[in-house]
């Protein structure tokens, strides 16, 4: 006897949902009970819908990369150059509203590494996602080496000032070392 087919919609607003709750509650909150009580569901409703709790995580897991890739996308692909597009992007993930989503975020990579197997498709795409729209961003006639390499040094740059802003609270120190790295950028950027 086949179980009932799965509504895709009802599983794509679970787990919007349900990444709302893990941006609010953090990572180690996720288990069926916490959440299923917090989306007005059964345990046996998220079973029907994720399977296992490892997949409802890597359910999870993908659609934060998904949105923060999105909103990051975004930033980069509104802005006519590196520089600018880096800058929107800091602007975006500095904000303080985000704060909560980017201790998540932190957190899902820290757990991602320690069992990489499990959640081998997040970090398989949690550099490649962001490393190309940068890439794309420094323009055609850039050497496709040297536009990894700067690439590179940007997600790099970004995230270790974020995790620096997340750990410490110190908005002034990590804002001007994010606008001396900005400026350098700037600097840099071939003329329009």
């Amino acid at each position: 006897m086949a179980g009932r087919p799965v509504n895709h919609q009802r599983r794509a607003d679970l787990l919007n949902a349900a990444v709302d709750y893990a941006i609010e509650h953090g990572f180690a909150e996720l288990s069926w009970r916490p959440v299923a009580g917090a989306l007005g569901v059964s345990t046996t409703t998220l079973v029907h819908h994720f399977g296992t709790k490892e997949q409802m995580l890597e359910a999870i897991l993908g659609r934060l990369r998904e949105r923060t890739f999105a909103a990051t996308s975004d930033a980069v692909g509104d802005q006519p150059d590196l520089a600018s597009a880096v800058r929107a992007v800091w602007t975006r993930t500095s904000d303080p509203r985000r704060s909560a989503e980017f201790r998540l975020f932190f957190a899902v990579y820290g757990r991602a590494l320690q069992a990489p197997q499990q959640f081998a498709e997040f970090l398989d795409r949690v550099v490649a996602d962001w490393m190309s729209s940068l890439v794309d961003a420094q323009g055609p006639d850039t050497d496709p080496a040297t536009a990894t390499r700067t690439a590179t040094l940007v997600i790099a740059t970004i995230r270790g000032l974020l995790l620096d802003l997340l750990t410490t609270g110190d908005r002034d120190r990590v804002q001007e070392a994010a606008e001396t790295f900005l400026a350098t950028l700037e600097r840099n950027a071939p003329p329009r």
